[in-house]
């Protein structure tokens, strides 16, 4: 069974391009560590293929070659933060309207050209921290547009949801927002169990 994991740069975060081993220092370690230690049986094999810097329309836009042509069985995807965070800070974002359309159109042609894949879809989140303080209540609001979004094409779709922002929010009761999100976006070591621990939760009996 080949999983694939895609987004931007809190699925990249720090994974050698040129290596497909390569699984840098995000959550998608240590879901593949975990479960590769759990499974040793079942042969998994693990691709990252996140993109720093990555919206929806670059995920669209690199989908078969960096997606489909690999026919994973599993495909987790995590997008959407830089959709609003590049709109507030360069105007180059994408709008929560054709986020969802944009996001509709990857899940088609992946139901069109790999049918028999499980999808996974992972809600995008946001904390107040430094990078998001100045403009927080501007994140927050459209981050959660951006999650609403997710959730229903989830539904449509008949993919899994992993839901993180209500996760991160009661984590916020034991430390506060920079020690599970370094910049209110980015992920520590903590931040990214967190993320594991929700996506492990989650796709029980996908794997």
């Amino acid at each position: 069974m080949k999983v694939l994991f895609t987004g931007d740069s809190i699925t990249d975060c720090g994974r050698n391009r040129g290596n497909m081993g390569s699984f840098g220092e995000s959550y998608a370690l240590m879901i593949a560590g975990e479960l590769l230690y759990r499974m040793p049986e079942k042969g998994l094999v693990f691709m990252n293929q996140g993109c720093s810097g990555d919206k929806i329309v670059d995920l669209l836009a690199r989908w078969k070659r960096d997606c489909l042509n690999h026919a994973p069985d599993v495909i987790s995807i995590l997008v959407g933060v830089n959709d609003v965070w590049h709109e507030l800070g360069n105007r180059d974002g994408v709008s929560a309207e054709m986020f969802e359309k944009i996001y509709d159109i990857v899940l088609a042609e992946t139901k069109t050209g790999l049918p028999n894949a499980k999808i996974i879809l992972c809600e995008p989140f946001v904390l107040k921290a430094s990078a998001t303080e100045s403009a927080f209540a501007k994140f927050e609001s459209e981050v959660k547009l951006r999650a609403g979004a997710v959730k229903r094409l989830a539904d449509k779709h008949k993919c899994v949801f992993v839901p993180l922002q209500e996760a991160f929010n009661k984590a916020c009761e034991k430390a506060p927002a920079p020690y599970w999100l370094s910049d209110g976006v980015h992920p520590s070591p903590a931040g990214n169990m967190l993320m594991t621990r929700e996506w492990i939760m989650a796709t029980e009996g996908i794997i």
